[in-house]
């Protein structure tokens, strides 16, 4: 009798460890990325919760931080996933006068920030958060430079580069802007007006010489 005791504690252990051995569940890790993108471009980096994204993606909480390391880790992913999309500055692409150009940027941003999901993760991304938070809103901060910096950049083709930075960082106001218009209902046609009459007025700024 004694010995049967200790053959099924034997072979109930065995089980127990082969359970805790087994690893976290697979899962693509592409596409938990774009899960999370979509999720974060919707809702905001606070506004989705470590539940939302393991429901949405179908793991575990031990595997996401497996994973990404963090909530911060696996958004960083996504912002670098959505930086990846075509985007504003693709607008500029074939431009052959700064009209075109500051347009074409300009309705391409229209395009991107009016899309299921409205506004813009870069843009309106994280402007404030918790004291936690200050090394992802600063990241956020670079990255719009670096958006920024691309724009002028790409201005010089037609203006020397100080006025393409001051142009750059005037487009990039108005880019901002209709993210945050566009998460408040703002039309695709009522944001065009605006980039029409910011087209205008920087063509008739150059048109006075004041540039």
């Amino acid at each position: 009798m004694t010995f049967e005791v200790k053959l099924f504690l034997v072979i109930t252990m065995d089980k127990k460890r082969k359970r805790r051995s087994s690893g976290p569940r697979s899962f693509d890790r592409d596409q938990a990325v774009e899960t999370a993108m979509h999720l974060f471009r919707r809702y905001g980096y606070e506004g989705v919760s470590i539940a939302d994204l393991t429901t949405a993606i179908g793991i575990a909480p031990p595997s996401l931080y497996s994973a990404f390391g963090s909530k911060a880790g696996l958004y960083r992913e996504a912002l670098d996933l959505y930086e990846g999309l075509p985007g504003a500055i693709d607008g500029m692409k074939g431009s052959k006068s700064l009209e075109q150009a500051l347009a074409g940027l300009l309705n391409a941003a229209i395009r991107a920030v009016t899309a299921e999901e409205r506004g813009c993760m870069i843009s309106t991304g994280l402007v404030e958060g918790a004291i936690e938070q200050q090394e992802l809103v600063r990241e956020l901060g670079d990255r719009r430079r670096a958006l920024r910096d691309n724009i002028a950049n790409a201005l010089c083709q037609w203006v020397d580069r100080p006025e393409a930075e001051r142009l750059a960082t005037y487009v990039s106001v108005i880019q901002q802007g209709m993210s945050v218009q566009a998460r408040d209902g703002a039309t695709a046609e009522e944001l065009s007006r605006i980039a029409k009459d910011t087209v205008a007025g920087i063509l008739f700024r150059y048109s006075k010489g004041a540039c």
